[in-house]
């Protein structure tokens, strides 16, 4: 059992808001999910730049002069905002895949949280609240972003076996659910390039719909393959950097409610998730429908 919410914002008035809006309904549903908490938020990084999300067990050591050091191996200007134990480093957009590799050399204890023009990944083991705080993410804008909370059942509670999964350029994923024929998939997935972090089965889910992405097929289109391809009880919601998309498995046993209003679109795995939310009153509420595809992109 885990929780999941998801806002996709429509009006740019809300999305200084963005943070704070994910936040309450991120703790909303701590029952569902104690163990730890992750959160993804898109926001632009500015023109011409990419962003690098990453995480270290000691930061202390590994962040002292890690932007000066990631400029000189890529000989471009880095920025580096250090959040307790990640830190978000704005490179230019044409070197980011260079970034990226430097940096596994630079600092080999550091794990990659995310990468892209939009996306920030910020999770660790804890309760909700208190990893929502640590991050500041009430403070954070943006145009939309995907939270999880996590109660393990099939792996260990470690902050990469949190979710979002990232495993493609500004694409993320959560999931309520269990993947029965994911070790099966990885194999596969592996033979066509993509590489694991982890053994969760929600990594698999994520570089699935990475995979189907980076081949050409649209979001619809990746998300529609996860209902032939994949086995289990899944509700998948995904975020790229201009979409927002969910799907659950023909069965569709993991709760689900969905809200929609001219000024957003809104997931929780609870309605009361979504209480908060700016007119929800007003708001075309339902249950998504099993092997249906929802997708909203700018």
């Amino acid at each position: 059992m885990c929780g999941i919410v998801g806002l996709f914002l429509k009006d740019p008035k809300l999305e200084p808001q963005l943070g704070a809006m994910l936040t309450d309904m991120l703790i909303t549903m701590t029952d569902r999910g104690p163990d730890s908490a992750g959160i993804a938020i898109y926001s632009s990084a500015g023109k011409g730049l990419g962003k690098i999300t990453v995480q270290s067990a000691d930061p202390g050591t590994d962040f002292k002069d890690l932007d000066g050091d990631l400029k000189e191996a890529i000989g471009a200007p880095v920025a580096m905002l250090i959040k307790s134990t990640h830190a978000v480093l704005d490179v230019p957009l044409a070197q980011l895949e260079a970034a990226r590799s430097a940096l596994l050399h630079l600092r080999p204890g550091i794990k990659i949280m995310s990468s892209g023009e939009n996306i920030e990944i910020f999770k660790e083991v804890g309760l909700p609240k208190d990893v929502a705080a640590r991050f500041d993410v009430a403070s954070m804008g943006g145009t939309h972003g995907i939270g999880h909370t996590r109660m393990a059942t099939e792996s260990a509670v470690t902050t990469m076996g949190a979710h979002p999964f990232s495993t493609g350029s500004d694409q993320c994923l959560v999931h309520n659910g269990s993947l029965s024929n994911h070790n099966g998939v990885r194999r596969e997935l592996k033979r066509l390039g993509m590489t694991f972090e982890t053994e969760n089965d929600t990594e698999v889910g994520a570089a699935f719909i990475s995979h189907k992405l980076q081949t050409g097929e649209t979001l619809g289109a990746a998300l529609e393959a996860t209902l032939t391809d994949l086995d289990g009880f899944f509700t998948f919601v995904v975020g790229t950097r201009n979409g927002f998309g969910v799907v659950r498995d023909p069965i569709a046993c993991k709760p689900a409610v969905m809200a929609e209003t001219d000024q957003y679109v809104a997931f929780g795995s609870e309605y009361r998730a979504l209480v908060n939310l700016p007119g929800i009153e007003q708001a075309h509420v339902w249950e998504p429908e099993p092997a249906t595809v929802y997708f909203w992109e700018r």
